[in-house]
């Protein structure tokens, strides 16, 4: 089932101007820095036009349903219509206590007449999703339209050996909350040994201390705001 996400088509300029984009860096992306297991973050799809000759008019994206994700809004795109499809989950997400049994598997965006995205430009499509799954990496098969027709699908999954794929899908990974956590907390304790060993009885010492404990509380603060 298709649901409008109420996009606005205003005509727009695309999201930037490519010079000289090699095939090895001009597939489909994605990109969320800091994205953690079971956290929020915003993702955004970048777009580059590979093509000289032809403009892409279409963009979807699949979420896997195996990687289900429980919320996920789309950020308007000026110049382009968002549409999502839901699909039934097998296994229901528990999420703040309830059950989530449907969930947004695709995203489709199409551009309006005169947005599409040029030869030399690219585009970014932004999404706000979460709580992202307990899994190391997201799959985001792609599907890529142009002008004349042409579909190039983004849907080769990461090699085992590490070689690129020829069409590699856009690959999102997620940190464990947890190492991180346990990173903040061994920097504390290193903290707290070395001013023991060095400062042990100094007033000097113990202040030092005090304003390195409250800043590792600082950096945790901030560090899940950000999540």
């Amino acid at each position: 089932m298709a649901a409008g996400l109420g996009v606005a088509a205003v005509v727009g300029l695309a999201g930037g101007v490519g010079i000289g984009i090699g095939p090895a860096s001009a597939h489909v992306t994605v990109n969320a820095p800091g994205a953690t297991q079971g956290g929020y973050a915003k993702l955004a799809f970048r777009v580059p036009n590979e093509r000289d000759n032809a403009s892409t008019t279409k963009v979807e994206v699949n979420i896997p349903v195996e990687t289900a994700i429980a919320s996920v809004s789309v950020r308007p795109t000026p110049g382009w219509t968002a549409t999502a499809e839901r699909s039934k989950l097998t296994t229901p997400l528990r999420v703040h206590g309830s059950d989530v049994t449907e969930a947004i598997t695709k995203i489709t965006w199409t551009a309006a007449a005169g947005s599409a995205v040029k030869p030399g430009e690219f585009q970014e499509f932004e999404v706000s999703a979460g709580p992202l799954p307990e899994v190391d990496q997201i799959v985001f098969k792609a599907l890529q339209t142009y002008s004349n027709n042409e579909v190039v699908r983004w849907i080769d999954e990461p090699a085992t050996s590490g070689a690129e794929a020829e069409h590699p899908a856009p690959v999102l990974k997620l940190a464990k909350t947890g190492a991180a956590d346990a990173s903040v907390a061994n920097a504390n304790l290193n903290l707290a040994s070395s001013t023991d060993d060095n400062d042990s009885g100094n007033p000097v010492g113990i202040a030092a201390l005090a304003v390195g404990l409250v800043a590792v509380v600082l950096a945790v603060v901030a560090w899940r705001r950000s999540s």
